[in-house]
């Protein structure tokens, strides 16, 4: 063992000792509260003589006497920190200060401006496809739309609002009229 451990365990057997067989007896006198004073009066107390005894009490009676100790009374709760529902309680100039971890708010800025309209789209396509045919080297495509049925080739105008610009199998493409945009339909693979 090191010396350090050798010391530290005669430490703890003298410790297991002393709580073994150490006096267990209550003490019986009750402690009195001991004025101090000066110099003087410690000489005094202690017995000590001098030949200056005299000069020594004249000292000790110009002396101020030892304050006494004042207890102050209770003051009303209301007088420390307001009356309750008081509304300084949790303010800046009550008892308890406030702090704030939040980040400012952001400062107000102007509206934000709305986003542009979406530019005008062409309807969906309002036609079904029937059916198509091969006729004088040209496509015909066979349309319904409700109750209607057509027979469209290339550059037809249906309805003064949308024109077939090419057949060419599995697409047909159309053009909206009134917004110039291209659409497609798909009508099949060639049979």
């Amino acid at each position: 063992m090191k010396p350090y451990q050798i010391a530290m365990a005669l430490a703890l057997a003298g410790a297991a000792g002393l709580a073994l067989f150490g006096d267990r007896t209550p003490a019986a006198d009750v402690a009195e509260a001991v004025v101090r004073g000066g110099g003087s009066a410690a000489a005094a107390a202690s017995g000590s003589t001098s030949t200056s005894a005299p000069a020594s009490r004249a000292r000790a009676d110009k002396a101020p006497a030892p304050a006494a100790v004042v207890i102050l009374p209770l003051q009303a709760r209301g007088a420390l920190i307001g009356a309750a529902g008081d509304a300084t309680f949790g303010a800046n100039e009550g008892v308890f200060l406030s702090q704030n971890w939040n980040p400012p708010p952001p400062k107000p800025t102007a509206a934000p401006k709305p986003p542009p309209p979406p530019p005008p789209m062409a309807p969906p396509l309002p036609f079904t496809f029937i059916g198509k045919a091969a006729a004088d080297g040209a496509w015909e495509v066979f349309l319904a739309r409700g109750d209607k049925t057509y027979v469209v080739r290339t550059k037809t105008v249906i309805d003064s609002a949308y024109r077939v610009d090419s057949i060419a199998p599995p697409f047909m493409s159309l053009t909206y009229l009134p917004l110039n945009q291209v659409q497609q339909l798909n009508i099949g693979v060639l049979d």
